[in-house]
């Protein structure tokens, strides 16, 4: 591995310093406290001012609206953070749920289709020398030591070195994707654990100033961000998913293919490394669709400052693996040019 990183353990902390920085919620209730009061009573005496001069009867029940948002600020991390937390949470669980089976099947056809490989490497002559060292030493052992066979020996040798290198380049590569693919993953966790506890932790002050004339729309906009943020990881895991269960149908097609003994397996891996393209750029789609879910106005130039920086590393990453293929091709292909010769 490129680097020996626990991501789940990065997750894990963002979770724990969400459910940390929520007691912050109480020192902003106390200012939030003094301004939905006055805001009460402006608006209050607003209303009943207006009923007296209309020479019109007093409607009581819009008179209550004040009142029950500030019954919400004092009790905001139980009352309004614990239930939108608690009627969200199930989603969040069953998504988290389907990613950790998909992800354990993928695992699991991805180590036999590497045990068909390699058997199927091994059954093959003219490729058993190269994966298996039984096969080179007997191959070497058979021959002799006149030029033709030294000759030979030689190609062997050079034949062995060349598809390792291209192996571990290819590995290489892999790896350096799935660690940018775990990256993105992390980038869009980081960012929205961001949103929440700014949210939360300001949500007293946005209901307060919802209290006044002109600002009622900022409550249900709250509302409709702190979900759409919270919403992000569902979304990621239902995308991690489907990513995973197209691997999952990869692999059982590669595996039925290899169970064929005339199958020559492809060790390139394109077809994955192209799907971790695209999970890194689809990564950075996550904000654009949970806001579709619930629309939250207000996030069209964050959303896209996101989808840029995907196509930014989407082109990175494609640069990369033309160049490191092309460089690997070219290097395996001109030693055996020179093997041959």
């Amino acid at each position: 591995m490129l680097l020996a990183i626990e991501f789940d353990n990065l997750h894990q902390i963002l979770r724990s310093l969400y459910t940390d920085m929520m007691p912050l919620c109480g020192n902003m209730a106390g200012v939030a406290k003094g301004i939905a009061g006055l805001g009460a009573l402006f608006y209050v005496a607003a209303k009943v001012w207006q009923s007296l001069a209309s020479a019109e009867p007093i409607d009581v029940y819009p008179l209550l609206r004040p009142f029950v948002i500030g019954f919400c600020i004092i009790f905001f991390p139980t009352f309004v953070l614990g239930t939108i937390n608690s009627v969200m949470s199930p989603v969040v669980k069953g998504c988290n749920n389907m990613l950790e089976t998909q992800t354990f099947d993928m695992n699991a056809y991805r180590a036999q289709k590497d045990k068909l490989e390699y058997e199927a490497m091994v059954r093959n002559p003219e490729t058993a020398y190269l994966v298996s060292d039984e096969a080179f030493d007997k191959q070497i052992d058979e021959l002799g030591w006149s030029a033709k066979d030294i000759a030979t020996m030689g190609g062997m040798y050079m034949d062995r070195a060349a598809h390792n290198i291209k192996q571990s380049v290819r590995n290489w590569f892999r790896e350096l994707l799935e660690l940018l693919f775990q990256s993105a993953a992390l980038v869009i966790d980081t960012i929205r654990t961001f949103f929440l506890i700014v949210l939360a932790i300001l949500g007293p002050i946005a209901f307060a100033i919802s209290v006044y004339d002109g600002f009622q729309a900022t409550l249900t906009q709250w509302i409709t961000r702190y979900i759409s943020v919270y919403l992000w990881l569902p979304v990621s895991d239902l995308f991690s998913s489907i990513l995973a269960r197209i691997q999952v149908l990869m692999l059982q097609k590669d595996i039925q293919e290899l169970s064929d003994p005339n199958f020559i397996p492809d060790r390139s891996n394109s077809v994955y490394i192209i799907f971790m393209i695209i999970g890194i750029i689809g990564y950075f789609t996550i904000p654009t669709v949970s806001n579709w879910i619930i629309q939250a106005g207000g996030m069209g130039n964050m959303s896209r400052n996101i989808n840029n920086s995907a196509n930014k590393v989407g082109g990175a990453a494609g640069a990369v693996a033309g160049a490191a293929t092309g460089n690997a091709g070219g290097r395996v292909g001109g030693k055996l040019i020179k093997g041959n010769q």
